[in-house]
């Protein structure tokens, strides 16, 4: 399994015995003070997408996510709670011109760019939406801007705040509220300009081919569609702060070619992502957020589903059974050939042999991510971390196997932080622990974790 995860670090990682484990000893005779200053707690999980990432942009990518991952922990660092964090990494994830949010989107049939983002309060349960939102260059920041005034309660003669908005306006409300226009000319990239041209060919030879005369010809480029269809790269993150607060982030620029107006799952409830913070019904809080084909995570609702999965004992298990059977052979995909999807998933629980505590440090923190694309690039940083680790993961295929269903890879990554009040300065007090390489197979489902 190691040989389909590729790390991206600034300096060399110091030596270990375990070849899947990084870990900062630090002195248990340190002594603290009263002038010593208080540690900081706190993790990011980010993604840039569940789809196609070509080898050619792979550096990008990765360094996107370690910068988004860098954002957050700033924010974190600085006193900020969960929700400020995992906007500020999906600011950085917007505004890189390779990924698929914010500028540089996918343009639609009309050659416009049309963006979906979400953003989610584990700890109010809030919720802030935007959905095709044209000439907004983060639209993740108008979907922050929605859920804070709903937090503030009703509005003049007891309206209802919004939680959701589309189109014209989802734009003329952003901009009432502070949020400045960005001109079309400049929300396009020389990269999603070119991809647009050459979609636009592709478009126009396969009308061309569409007649009863040219049956192989369809089917030939009906194939070519499906290829293309996986550079699905929405960018996402999850995060939870100091005072163990989880809260989550998505933002897209849709399909490649979208009709004007369609919505994807970026913006939809339950769809994009999920935060919700432990209460007496669910033990662990959990934080998801989703990319793949947006209609395929609408119809399964994915990133709720993850969350409720989660509160299972066994992590890993539960992700490779919520991706099996309520996505990959979900009833409501039944008639879809390929099923393109991928999660990222936070879950923390306080640690029964600690005692009682009000923040992270009695907290045992889990990342897990799965997908069921070509590739997956993601990033992780704790606030004591000094620089983020960063993966391309890939798709594990099987020779004897053709079908598209059978192939789901999960990695799993536990974080001990208990330890976190007892360490001042040194970064990386954690201890990310690495279990054996898995060989469990079942049916639709090769399980790989690290």
């Amino acid at each position: 399994m190691e040989d389909l995860i590729t790390c991206v670090e600034e300096q060399p990682q110091p030596p270990s015995s375990l070849p899947n484990s990084w870990t900062n000893q630090h002195s248990d005779s340190a002594q603290r003070t009263d002038e010593e200053p208080k540690a900081v707690g706190g993790f990011v999980l980010v993604h840039a997408g569940a789809g196609y990432h070509s080898e050619s942009k792979a550096k990008e990518y990765k360094h996107v996510c370690k910068r988004a991952c860098q954002r957050a922990v700033e924010r974190l660092r600085a006193g900020a709670l969960a929700m400020e964090a995992v906007a500020a990494a999906l600011v950085e994830l917007e505004d890189s011109p390779f990924t698929n949010a914010g500028m540089g989107s996918n343009l639609n049939l009309s050659g416009e760019i049309e963006c979906d983002a979400s953003i989610m309060d584990g700890k109010s349960l809030h919720y802030g939406s935007v959905g095709a939102i044209r000439g907004i260059k983060n639209p993740v920041l108008v979907a922050h801007r929605l859920l804070s005034e709903a937090q503030k309660g009703k509005l003049s003669a007891g309206r209802i705040p919004p939680c959701f908005l589309v189109g014209r306006g989802a734009h003329d409300w952003a901009v009432a509220h502070g949020i400045p226009p960005c001109p079309a000319e400049k929300m396009a990239t020389k990269f999603s300009l070119s991809a647009y041209k050459r979609n636009k060919r592709k478009m126009e030879i396969a009308e061309k081919m569409d007649t009863p005369e040219n049956p192989m010809k369809r089917r030939r480029q009906s194939s070519e569609t499906e290829n293309g269809s996986e550079c699905l790269d929405t960018v996402g993150a999850i995060v939870v702060d100091q005072e163990g607060n989880v809260a989550a982030a998505v933002s897209s620029g849709g399909l490649a070619m979208k009709h004007p107006g369609r919505v994807g799952q970026a913006a939809h409830y339950g769809c994009g992502c999920w935060a919700q913070n432990s209460c007496n019904s669910n033990p662990y809080s959990t934080a998801v957020s989703t990319s793949g084909c947006g209609e395929h995570l609408i119809r399964t609702m994915l990133a709720r589903e993850c969350s409720v999965a989660l509160q299972a004992e066994d992590a890993h298990q539960a992700l490779l059974d919520a991706m099996q059977n309520q996505f990959i052979s979900s009833p409501f995909l039944a008639s879809e050939d390929r099923v393109l999807g991928g999660v990222i998933v936070l879950r923390c629980c306080r640690c029964e042999e600690d005692p009682p505590s009000q923040d992270l440090q009695a907290s045992l923190v889990e990342f897990l991510w799965s997908h069921s694309t070509e590739s997956m690039c993601v990033g992780y940083m704790s606030a004591q971390d000094s620089r983020a680790k960063v993966s391309r993961l890939l798709h594990h295929h099987h020779p004897n196997n053709n079908r598209q269903h059978s192939n789901t890879g999960v990695y799993s990554f536990k974080v001990d932080a208990p330890s976190m009040a007892d360490v001042i300065g040194p970064p990386s007090p954690h201890k990310f622990t690495s279990a054996t390489v898995g060989s469990h197979q079942r049916q639709h489902m090769n399980t790989g974790r690290c």
